[in-house]
């Protein structure tokens, strides 16, 4: 529940109830490493402004905002932005990233940005996901980079056990966006493995949906 100033109560949103309580729950050190896939693709970037959908506990954020690039990190947590945040003061990166709460099934931040980013932004809440990720196209800039990163296998520890469960392809994610061809570039459009490192350090090898698109007219 969210309480108002006058002491009225409203339910929290879907996405917000599931995920508030997760975060309080786990109270696991994260990594601080960004995700594989960003990190590579953004290697040989020059930076700009970035905004990090679902950011989590800013692992990529903070990275990127160590990188020079200046992020805008959403997520619908407040206790895991918490966290982000106090991990940028520590790291002395406040100057290049703001965290802000946001439910992203609803709305995403104002403006444009260089580079937007939604790493493995799978829930068990039933979200628009097409209109999110359409969402985030909308929000590229000018020559900037829409990479989408979709998990495409199911590690070992990975909450979703379910055998039957289908992983949509790259290319089936791209055609649900509906972009116009003649606006967006594709860089990489690809399923791809990778070793993962899981909670406990277990490894094991998963498989990754990249999708990464430019902006720019043909």
């Amino acid at each position: 529940m969210t309480t108002h100033e006058d002491g009225s109560t409203v339910p929290r949103p879907a996405s917000e109830s599931f995920w508030e309580p997760h975060y309080q729950r786990n109270i696991r050190p994260w990594s601080g490493l960004p995700n594989a896939v960003l990190a590579d693709i953004t290697a040989d970037l020059t930076p700009g402004s970035v905004l990090d959908i679902g950011c989590g506990e800013g692992g990529d954020a903070l990275w990127l905002a160590g990188k020079g690039w200046k992020v805008t990190a959403v997520d619908v947590s407040a206790t895991v932005l918490e966290r982000a945040r106090a991990q940028a003061a520590e790291r002395g990166l406040t100057a290049n990233v703001t965290f802000e709460k946001c439910d992203v099934s609803q709305s995403l931040p104002n403006g444009s940005f260089d580079l937007v980013s939604a790493q493995y932004s799978h829930t068990p809440i039933d979200i628009p996901r097409e209109q999110v990720l359409r969402r985030a196209a909308e929000s590229v800039a000018m020559q900037g980079l829409l990479l989408i990163v979709d998990h495409a296998s199911t590690a070992p520890w990975s909450w979703n056990q379910d055998p039957d469960v289908r992983f949509p392809t790259p290319q089936d994610t791209l055609e649900k966006l509906g972009l116009d061809e003649n606006h967006w570039q594709p860089i990489r459009v690809e399923a791809a493995q990778r070793t993962a490192s899981g909670p406990d350090g277990q490894r094991a090898t998963v498989t990754d949906n990249v999708i990464a698109l430019r902006r720019a007219d043909r």
